[in-house]
């Protein structure tokens, strides 16, 4: 479990990475340009991000329901070995899925320059171009399609884990220690790409432009941040501290 905390905390600083730079660089000097190969960067990273973050939260998933659900079987299923295959191969499929995205959306002849976002997206550059993009939309469809079915597998994931948590107290104390950070996480990530996605796709470019940038930074803001400190607080030695740590507070200002 602890191996893919790091994977996911380490994934949400590549997604800020890939966003804070450019925007604070905007803010500073009053500049809202960026090259064309630093916003393919930036659209690369924030897709790695993106698809690594769905597909880590899919293993997680997959882990917590071995562990509350077959809690005698755990070790044997879930060996370090297996565990860090299961990392290796997130962040295969993440990078043959981002590097695909890329290249298909690289070979598009642009005929516009203005993004209607705070940073550049995959999407948002395809509207860009002058020829046809029935290849992107296509793979565009794939991946939503790949996407679907690991939300299936969360959600056949969790109704398997909530039926097991429901026969026992501690079933239940378990599952609101372990899944519901998960689930508060997948929650925040799954409703802003969605409307972000959809937006893009049939949104008008006025209407709700305040909302729409919120979601559209939102993922990419909270989570980094959101995070380590909802998963940080489950860890026995990190709740003792941050208690000791606001006790010997109040015995000050006492």
């Amino acid at each position: 479990m602890y191996l893919f905390l790091c994977n996911l905390c380490f994934n949400g600083i590549i997604g800020a990475s890939a966003f804070y730079p450019k925007i604070l660089h905007d803010i500073l000097f009053d500049s809202h340009v960026i090259t064309y190969s630093g916003c393919m960067t930036q659209i690369f990273f924030i897709f790695l991000y993106v698809h690594c973050e769905f597909t880590n939260l899919t293993v997680m998933a997959y882990d917590r329901y071995v562990a509350i659900c077959k809690p005698l079987h755990y070790h044997s299923i879930m060996t370090i070995r297996k565990v860090w295959r299961l990392i290796l191969l997130t962040w295969f499929l993440s990078w043959m899925e981002c590097i695909i995205g890329c290249v298909l959306l690289a070979r598009l002849p642009l005929c516009g320059v203005d993004i209607d976002k705070l940073y550049c997206s995959n999407w948002a550059v395809v509207k860009l171009s002058c020829v046809d993009t029935s290849l992107n939309n296509l793979y565009g469809l794939i991946l939503t399609f790949l996407n679907f079915s690991q939300a299936i597998i969360i959600l056949i994931s969790y109704v398997n884990i909530v039926k097991a948590s429901l026969r026992s107290q501690a079933g239940m104390r378990k599952f609101m220690q372990t899944c519901l950070p998960h689930m508060i996480t997948l929650a925040n990530c799954s409703i802003s790409v969605f409307f972000d996605s959809m937006y893009a796709h049939y949104g008008s470019n006025n209407s709700l432009l305040a909302l729409r940038n919120i979601m559209a930074v939102e993922f990419l803001v909270l989570p980094p941040l959101v995070n380590p400190i909802i998963y940080g607080m489950n860890l026995n030695q990190i709740r003792k501290t941050v208690k000791t740590f606001f006790k010997r507070r109040v015995v000050a200002l006492s």
